[in-house]
Parts: structure tokens; sequence; C-alpha cells
């Protein structure tokens, strides 16, 4: 019942927050928390792998990366006119472009997944992260899509007839794909591919021993989740308007392990929770100095000590 009530006064918190932020005269608050919303989206894509499955992997930033790259691609040759590759149209729909980027991502993570999960421990982190390097470094090399300047495309996608030039439209619409994401993630870990991979993240051995393909089940839970990467990566390149390759960086792979760890790995919104912690951490220790991140290290580690599991286990709930 606490969670429930918890979780209803998140959501009407969020559907309120657009009005909230323009009495408060601080319209940018909307942009901000709509960022907080794309990055748990992410944090929560990780999860799958990470909390659901055990697979602790530095190379999700690649995924990010080819979802916002896939949005940021279609939509300049949509504008263009011309087809990419000579045979691709471009389109500026979202629902296509969503899909597309969750596509390709899909497919990087195939092929990704294939390879680095025949290693295990810190054979595999490393091995995620040279991936994720090599798509970094790839992507800087791209001069016809603005190399290390990134790309740029004038206006939003079209989604039906909203008006997605306007933030608190786009908050919403981020809200929708944020809802529907973790109810796909409430669904995998409550399926029997659920306890199949929560079996496997505790006990690979016997998994085998009885049976299961543990090869396979892991591989279709990394896939599930480069394409939520890809996802949240597709909604924030359409945010901002921009893709760069940093969206690729190892560091973002950080950001994202260190938000599922502080909300609580394992849990449906416990990701969420940590990418709102992280990213209001940070928004608010900026504007006191410029030696914010002096400050933001001692308190991640204070909070993940005193809240053991993450915030989403606050009071011994589990997931």
């Amino acid at each position: 019942m606490r969670k429930l009530i918890a979780s209803a006064l998140g959501l009407a918190l969020l559907l309120a927050w657009p009005f909230i932020a323009e009495k408060m005269g601080a319209p940018a608050l909307i942009s901000l928390f709509t960022r907080m919303m794309i990055l748990g989206l992410a944090a929560s894509a990780l999860n799958i792998a990470l909390g659901f499955g055990g697979l602790v992997s530095l190379g999700h930033a690649a995924f990010y990366g080819i979802g916002a790259y896939a949005i940021g691609i279609s939509t300049t040759h949509a504008i263009s006119g011309l087809p990419f590759l000579g045979l691709l149209p471009g389109s500026d729909q979202l629902l296509v472009n969503v899909l597309v980027a969750m596509l390709v991502s899909g497919c990087a993570a195939a092929i990704i997944g294939a390879l680095a999960l025949r290693t295990s421990g810190i054979q595999f982190i490393m091995i995620t992260l040279a991936f994720a390097q090599m798509v970094f470094f790839l992507f800087l090399a791209l001069k016809a899509y603005g190399g290390d300047d990134g790309l740029t495309f004038r206006r939003r996608n079209v989604l039906f007839d909203l008006n997605m030039r306007d933030d608190a439209t786009f908050f919403y619409v981020t809200l929708g794909f944020l809802l529907v994401w973790l109810a796909v993630c409430a669904r995998v870990l409550h399926s029997r591919f659920g306890l199949l991979l929560g079996g496997i993240r505790q006990n690979e051995r016997r998994m085998q021993a009885v049976g299961v393909n543990t090869f396979r089940v892991k591989w279709i839970a990394f896939i599930i989740s480069g394409m939520g990467a890809g996802l949240a990566g597709a909604l924030m390149a359409n945010l901002g308007r921009f893709v760069s390759p940093d969206l690729m960086h190892w560091t973002t792979s950080g950001e994202l392990l260190i938000m599922c760890v502080l909300g609580g790995s394992g849990t449906i919104v416990g990701p969420v929770l940590g990418a709102f912690a992280l990213m209001g951490l940070e928004a608010t220790l900026n504007t006191w100095t410029e030696h914010w991140q002096a400050i933001l290290g001692p308190l991640l580690v204070l909070m993940v000590l005193a809240f053991k599991g993450g915030l989403a286990r606050i009071g011994g709930d589990k997931p």
C-alpha cells in the first residue's frame, strides 16, 4: 500500500509539474525534468541487464547514442529530401523514427551481446566498454554527420497534431513513453522469462544443470536492454534537436550505472528515482559552486551507504 501511494503521488506530481514550473516562473525546469525522465528510461533499460540479469555493462552508452543518431540522421534526410545511402528515405514522424532507433540499437546489442556474453565478470565489463568506445570513435569520424561537432536538426519529430515545439507537450510525450517502458519492465520481471533471468543471476551453473540455455536468455535480455537505451537516445535527440558522439562516451554508461545503483537495481522504478536524484543533485550543486563534483562524490557514497538496496527499497520494500 505504501508503494502504491508513493507511486500515485509521484505520478500526480509529474502530471502537474509543467503547471507548477510555470507558476514558479521557471519554465526551464520542464526541460530539466524531461531530461531526468529520459535518463531514467535509459537507466531502466540498463537495469534489465544489470538488475534483472546481473550483467554489469559499461557499453550501454553505445545503444543510447545509436538511438539518438538514428533520429538525427533520419530527420536530416527527411528535411533535405535525400535518401539515406541513396535507398532509404528519411522521416520526421516520431513513432516511425522511434521504431527505427529501437531496431537499430537492438541489432547493435544483438551483435555486441553475441560476442561479449561469451565472457563473464570483469572480462564482460571490459569488452562492453571496448565496443562502446569503438562505436564512439566511429561516429566521431563520420564527417558527413558532423563528426565531433555533432549533428543539429531544426525541429522535433512530428507526433499526430501535437505541438512538439512546446516543452510541456514534449514533457507529457516523454512521460507516456516512460510509463509504457516501465510497464514493459514489469512484464519482463514477472514473466517466466524474468524468472529464468533471475535464476541465472543467482546461480547460472544450477540453471544450466536443469537444462536452461542461459546464453540465449541473457542474449535476449541484452537485446531488450539495448532497445530501451535506443528509445531513450531517440527522445534525448528530440529534446535538444542535437546529437553528438559525447552521448556514446563511456562516462555516460557510468552515469547510467550510478543511477541504477543509487535508485535500486533490480526494481522497477529504482533507476528512475536514481536518475532524478543524481540529476537533481547535479543541478542544485552546480548553482552553488563550480567545484560541485567534489561535493557530489561524497554525497553519493553517503546515500548508497544510508539507503542500502537503493532509494526504491527504503523501508525494506522488495522489488
